[in-house]
């Protein structure tokens, strides 16, 4: 099963333990990852359930394209791999 893990810096937010869920899709393994801990949702999605501005997710080491669907494919043995994306001056 796919296994999802979180940037430290978010988890000084909120706790965001490692998990291996089942799912072939970002939008599945992180809605199955949700359900455990509800309150990362908020950190991760925006109201409408799309990736917020400042995250980015990888799949595998790829970045996942799909920002709005999170229809991304996940393989059995990938990692998912989320962060807060960096930026400044």
């Amino acid at each position: 099963m796919p296994r999802v893990s979180f940037t430290p810096h978010l988890g000084r937010h909120v706790d965001c333990p490692d998990e291996t869920l089942a799912g072939t899709t970002v939008r599945q393994v992180l809605t199955a990852y949700f359900e455990r801990h509800p309150r990362v949702r908020a950190y991760v999605l925006d109201e409408q359930g799309v990736l917020r501005h400042h995250v980015v997710v990888f799949v595998g080491g790829v970045q996942a394209r799909d920002r709005n669907q999170l229809s991304d494919p996940v393989a059995e043995d990938s990692d998912v791999y989320i962060m807060q994306a960096l930026s400044g001056g």
